[in-house]
């Protein structure tokens, strides 16, 4: 093959991998711009029908939260499953379509009851997409940049909620009306329009394809996204372990009784359930209200967090840097590490004399947090889990994984204001206690997945944990 046409075929692969990349991580987008919103939308919505709010009291602004985390909870479970069966691709394509409806509906909500039920709907779509997109990347990127591409999709994440974040503050200073919270949720539209027009222009993974037996347009996809001496080494190795599945049997529950499948699933469970009780999300959702609490009125908390949003995005963009260099299970442990810290000195904040100074080094410890958090704990955690699950039950495993990592979103989601009303600042040294019991767990079980092919990784732990 001439030099040309190995540069020709490079730019060709990296085109089509850019494509799939952009499009898909949209799903990652609406996710975040979902989980962010509320942030901003939460004060108006505490103000009486006569400002334009529903009269929320704390209690119901927490069910309105955490509807959306306990409906990703569910829609992680069950996308999970779907995609197994169906494909990843339609699978995307449907959770663009909820999204549409959903955040329309939210945004168009007469009551508390109605948006707590399509709250509730648009974390299934959210749930659906965090389950899938990242099995999707994982699946469809070449084992070079397999770290980096699925930590696109944690970059687009970030991203949506500083858009949330950002949007919020401009709408509330440049628009301050009636239902102004009823614009911060209806953007969330334009995306899952985009994405659902998008993904009509991606392939289905070709790892689906083997294993629903639909060979011939495995290896058209494998073409369309591999250099042309990477397609028969890669294409034959999914072929082989696709037959060697087939011979045990198709992928279910039942699969989990095998030692092997059922210990790694159990460390993904523990892997995904942790990283949410860091206590990042009520950070992220509460964040203005945890400002309020120090003395910032309510527009200089909003515009205070957009902070929030440009470190989530920098620190996920420097970790996709380390994510070519450092082994995963370090990245783990170092953002563990910077977690605990900061939640530590976050706790004594609270115990200073009321000041704006304090208010600003409450700000931040909330920065270094999220630094450690989204740096080296987000884009890691998510790419694990698209890369330990067999093949067999991938979709499946990290369902329940993704499902585990959501209830833990919504025990936070709820347990954060009340604690931060009940206990103020010592709610962030109870944090710092779950988290040093996190990092001992990291350091124990975790497993390094760092420069294997998903093939490789499933023959690695059959024989560690058999």
């Amino acid at each position: 093959m001439s030099a040309a046409a190995t540069v020709s075929d490079r730019q060709r692969v990296d085109k089509r991998l850019f494509t799939v990349r952009t499009i898909a991580t949209l799903g990652g987008l609406l996710f975040g711009y979902d989980t962010g919103v509320i942030s901003g939308a939460l004060p108006f919505l505490a103000k009486g029908p006569s400002e334009g709010g529903l009269g929320l009291s704390a209690f119901q602004q927490s069910i309105v939260t955490s509807s959306l985390t306990l409906g990703a909870a569910f829609g992680a479970a069950i996308g999970g499953r779907l995609s197994d069966r169906y494909g990843r691709k339609k699978n995307i394509m449907t959770v663009a379509v909820i999204f549409l409806l959903a955040s329309l509906g939210c945004a168009l909500s007469p009551n508390y009851a109605v948006l707590v039920c399509f709250r509730f709907l648009l974390g299934l779509a959210v749930g659906g997409a965090s389950a899938t997109v990242p099995v999707y990347l994982s699946e469809m990127a070449p084992v070079t940049i397999r770290g980096t591409m699925v930590a696109r999709n944690e970059l687009m994440i970030v991203t949506g909620q500083l858009l949330a974040y950002s949007f919020n503050a401009f709408i509330a200073i440049m628009w301050p009306r009636a239902h102004v919270w009823r614009w911060m949720l209806v953007i969330c539209s334009v995306p899952a329009i985009a994405l659902w027009i998008g993904i009509h222009l991606l392939p289905e993974s070709p790892r689906w394809l083997a294993n629903k037996q639909r060979i011939q347009e495995m290896w058209a996809v494998l073409n369309e996204v591999r250099m042309p001496d990477e397609v028969e080494v890669e294409g034959k190795d999914i072929v082989r372990r696709v037959e060697e599945e087939t011979r045990i049997g198709s992928g279910s529950w039942s699969d989990f009784e095998v030692p092997w499948i059922r210990k790694i699933t159990l460390i993904g469970i523990g892997l995904a359930a942790l990283s949410q009780l860091t206590g990042v999300n009520g950070i992220m959702y509460y964040a203005p209200t945890i400002l309020e609490t120090t003395g910032l009125g309510t527009r200089a908390a909003l515009v205070a967090t957009i902070a929030n949003g440009v470190v989530s995005v920098v620190a996920v963009a420097i970790g996709i840097g380390f994510l070519k260099r450092l082994p995963r299970k370090r990245m783990m442990i170092i953002g563990q590490t910077g977690v605990v810290a900061s939640l530590v000195m976050l706790g004594f904040m609270f115990l200073l004399q009321a000041s704006t100074v304090r208010s600003y080094l409450v700000l931040l410890f909330m920065l270094t947090f999220l630094f450690s958090m989204q740096c080296f704990i987000g884009p890691t955690f998510w790419l694990m889990l698209a890369e330990m699950f067999p093949m067999r039950v991938r979709g499946l495993a990290n369902g329940v994984a993704v499902f585990c990592n959501w209830m833990g979103n919504v025990i936070v989601a709820f347990a954060f204001p009340n604690l931060i009303a009940a206990v103020q600042g010592n709610t962030f040294f109870v944090f710092a206690v779950i988290n040093a019991l996190t990092l001992a767990f990291y350091v124990r079980f975790l497993p390094e997945t760092f420069g294997h092919t998903l093939e490789s990784l499933e023959r690695h732990f059959e024989e560690k944990y058999s």
